[in-house]
């Protein structure tokens, strides 16, 4: 169906979330999941309808579900982040998420947004129809969720990740995964001999929408013997680039094209995890999670096993890996100036005190997140009565309020020896500046900037980004490796206050935070 043509409509959706067990690479865990599937629904929809989703938690403890990259105006409540926008669905009760998408298109996702639950596997693919996309046309679409994948459980992972000491040995280090999956199956060893496969027709152009919905690496994706058009990232149109392979961090994601006009027969297809940042050997890690893609074939061919650990080599000339510096928006230009700044640090270190071995944390400036109990800063109204425009809440809520619209600042420098995903909840940024070390005033390229919701920030570099700061309400941005996340790394821009202040939120959803506290 061509979704993109048809009238606007409300599309209701039932979510249950509950615990199972489960194998998606063939060793069973205990996971969390939603409709007893993993991933979870995929959510496609149409740029100019209306979405309703009614969450049943069926945990032993409070969720919240999050609709990642969204813009969520006036709806701030339904953003889905515990703590932030609401205090979560306590077990046993519902809630209901009703929006639209404010002229939103491309490709996201969904995942729950309370501790380190999506870890275990409460995440689905949420993709956006539009009929002005200014992407070029093509024949058939496919959503490719690419994740790693830990046989523990989060909660106790995240114990072992603030072992005193560190795993190994060493502060910070985060867990390595075990493997990972493509569309949710993977292959451990000799545990699991099956694959996610897709019969395509031949001579077609097909949208392969790569999402990385894991918690910690990048995974690089590639077909064998075939190129990939990057056309959108993050749900912004970008000019086509050529390339053999994508490197996807954590909760980015990217169209490319791929045309079926090689030899019939299947192909193998790869979702590689980043190993640069595994701190420590874990054997048995999978490190190359594989799906089929075949055309002109029967539906039960496979590719040549001899080529799973021999990957063929594209003809020589052929494009490398995407460079994000080679992204550039359809129809971009400048980004506006900037009329609010705001510096900030991120940096892994004890807190001090005491106890400055129990815990290594994750810090902005000086702050280190923890979810408010019983509350959250949207309900709380934090931050808004400062001369200046930031608040620190009872030491761990470090927000900045921005009372009028401008074009906000964020000077951000990575004294961290780890690169960090960070997304922007509720907004997309340009992203206008980078490079190695502090930011000193160095040049900004602002010819045409990227614009995105969700950028890598490598080790010991400094990024600036600007966004327009007209939508209220509190929004996150945050490390989107969930340890980090888990650890602190986290910082809200407080918009319009006066205007959220207004808000029509449900009064249940008020009423659940007594019910969802220490949950």
């Amino acid at each position: 169906m061509d979704l993109a043509n048809t009238a606007p409509t409300t599309r209701t959706f039932d979510f249950v979330v509950e615990e199972r067990r489960g194998a998606p690479d063939g060793i069973e865990k205990r996971m969390l999941v939603v409709n007893g599937e993993f991933p979870g629904p995929t959510i496609e929809t149409n740029t100019g309808d209306r979405i309703v989703v009614n969450v049943t938690n069926k945990l032993s403890n409070a969720t919240a579900i999050h609709w990642h990259g969204l813009f969520q105006r006036n709806t701030n409540f339904y953003d889905g982040t515990a703590a932030i926008t609401q205090c979560g669905i306590p077990p046993g009760e519902s809630m209901v998420y009703n929006f639209t998408f404010d002229g939103w298109v491309g490709s996201t996702w969904w995942h729950a947004h309370a501790g380190t639950q999506y870890t275990d596997g409460i995440t689905g693919a949420l993709i956006v129809h539009g009929k002005n996309e200014s992407v070029p046309a093509y024949d058939g679409d496919l959503a490719i969720q690419m994740a790693d994948l830990y046989h523990g459980f989060s909660s106790d992972l995240l114990n072992l990740y603030f072992t005193p000491g560190g795993l190994e040995g060493t502060p910070g280090n985060e867990p390595v995964p075990d493997g990972g999956t493509i569309n949710g199956i993977g292959q451990y060893g000799s545990s699991n001999g099956t694959f996610f496969n897709a019969t395509l027709a031949p001579n077609k152009t097909y949208r392969l929408r790569l999402i990385n919905t894991g918690s910690f690496v990048a995974m690089r994706f590639s077909v064998d013997g075939h190129t990939l058009t990057v056309v959108e990232a993050d749900g912004t149109a970008v000019q086509p680039v050529v390339v053999s392979a994508v490197s996807v961090a954590v909760a980015q994601r990217y169209s490319v094209l791929l045309t079926t006009n090689g030899s019939a027969g299947a192909y193998w297809m790869r979702a590689a995890l980043d190993q640069d940042a595994f701190t420590y050997d874990n054997p048995g890690v999978q490190t190359e999670i594989r799906g089929v893609l075949r055309y002109g074939v029967d539906d039960n061919v496979l590719p040549d096993v001899v080529l799973l650990d021999n990957p063929p080599s594209l003809p020589d000339g052929s494009p490398g890996d995407l460079d994000t510096d080679d992204l550039v928006p359809v129809g971009g230009g400048p980004a506006p100036d900037a009329t609010f700044s705001v510096y900030f640090t991120i940096s892994m270190q004890y807190a001090g005190g005491p106890n400055y071995l129990s815990q290594f944390l994750s810090f902005i400036n000086s702050t280190s997140w923890e979810p408010l109990q019983g509350t959250s800063s949207l309900f709380a109204h934090l931050g808004n009565k400062t001369s200046d425009g930031s608040a620190t809440y009872s030491d761990s809520q470090l927000i900045t309020t921005v009372d009028e619209q401008h074009v906000v600042e964020f000077i951000i420098d990575n004294l961290d020896d780890g690169d960090h995903p960070f997304h922007l909840h509720g907004h997309k940024f340009w992203i206008v500046g980078s490079g190695a070390g502090r930011y000193q005033h160095q040049a900004l390229d602002n010819k045409a900037p990227m614009l995105r919701d969700t950028l890598v920030i490598p080790a010991y570099t400094y990024t600036i980004l600007r966004f327009v700061a007209d939508n209220p309400g509190f929004w996150a941005f945050h490390c989107h490796i969930q340890w980090h996340m888990a650890a602190g790394l986290l910082f809200q821009v407080n918009v319009l206050p006066s205007e959220s202040a207004k808000f029509d939120i449900p009064q249940y959803m008020l009423d659940q935070c007594a019910r969802a506290k220490n949950h």
